[in-house]
């Protein structure tokens, strides 16, 4: 008996891709020689916004499924969900959440409201758009600045962090940020606390990790910002340590942090795998600040790190993963 045929797409790489676009590769590379593993012919499909060209690879194939490794379209995480509605348009099932999700997700601003409207603690913040009052507060800082769209803490770094500023500077350094990096930003209120990403696979809730902020001087901010998770030779690289040993006395926190994780992957619909991200303030309040679906699926990446502290190996997730496909 022929083995099935499986898509493995990702987004079309150039010269001119950044570190965190060219990490894909690594994920092609360790995801199909799982689906070898489990009896699937793998085959690599790019995607990009030549649509009529995928779809004819894609019919040629047949694929069984495509497992969807795509993380932004021509370098822009505004259109991520394409890859996933092209699939549900031509009837091809795929890995991870539906497109709904995915779009939903992508955007800060979306996630954010979603959110709110659910009684979710996410931290307060305004936008060119908002007009709802500046951050629910007075107005003081200290904020982050983020783009809507872009995930992998593109965008951040320390002059993203700003102490004690009032609206009309609010905007005026949010229309400075959008013309010059040609994306929307948004400002959000700093949570002074811990960090925790909690992972979840097929709807279970790994072993939860904390991020630690190791010798940062006074007044850094303790953020994971582009450097923490890509410039290897950075400070911030190296001193902000992912830890699953946590004290007794912390039990009570994850406890919350799986339930609130648990809620956002029923508010949102999500499926196969995906991660959330929260900040811990004093008083052990967690604010949600992102949904990330589909996160990285590298070996040294925070989800595998989580799965493998459950025991799973790689072959194990991604069967999870491929089990979780809605057909």
């Amino acid at each position: 008996m022929t083995a099935a045929r499986v898509a493995v797409i990702h987004d079309r790489l150039t010269e001119a891709s950044s570190k965190d676009a060219l990490d894909v590769l690594e994920q092609v590379a360790v995801v199909s020689k799982a689906l070898e593993a489990l009896g699937f012919v793998p085959e690599v499909v790019p995607f990009s916004l030549d649509l009529p060209r995928f779809m004819g690879e894609m019919s040629a194939l047949g694929p069984l499924f495509a497992f969807n490794l795509v993380e932004s379209v021509e370098g822009d995480g505004r259109l991520i969900h394409l890859a996933p509605a092209l699939l549900e348009h031509m009837g091809v099932p795929y890995s991870g959440s539906p497109a709904e999700a995915v779009f939903v997700t992508s955007s800060k601003l979306l996630t954010k409201r979603a959110l709110q409207a659910h009684g979710i603690d996410t931290p307060p913040w305004t936008s060119l758009e908002d007009g709802d009052g500046f951050l629910g507060r007075d107005g003081r800082g200290p904020l982050l600045f983020k783009p809507v769209w872009e995930h992998a803490s593109i965008g951040m770094d320390e002059s993203a962090f700003v102490d004690g500023v009032d609206e009309a500077l609010v905007r005026e350094t949010l229309l400075k940020r959008d013309a010059r990096a040609g994306r929307r930003h948004f400002a959000e209120a700093y949570i002074e606390g811990r960090e925790f990403n909690v992972a979840l696979l097929a709807g279970e809730v790994l072993p939860v990790p904390e991020i630690r902020f190791v010798d940062y001087p006074e007044g850094k901010p303790k953020v994971v910002d582009y450097r923490a998770k890509w410039e290897e030779g950075s400070f911030e690289y190296s001193h902000t340590p992912r830890s699953f040993d946590l004290a007794d006395d912390d039990a009570p926190i994850v406890e919350r942090l799986r339930d609130v994780a648990l809620r956002c992957w029923r508010l949102f619909h999500l499926r196969g795998y995906a991660r959330v991200d929260f900040r811990v303030d004093g008083s052990g309040r967690p604010w949600v600040l992102e949904v990330n679906v589909n996160p990285c699926l590298s070996p040294d990446a925070g989800f595998y790190a989580s799965a493998e502290r459950a025991g799973l190996d790689f072959t194990r997730v991604v069967k999870r993963i491929v089990d979780d496909i809605a057909r």
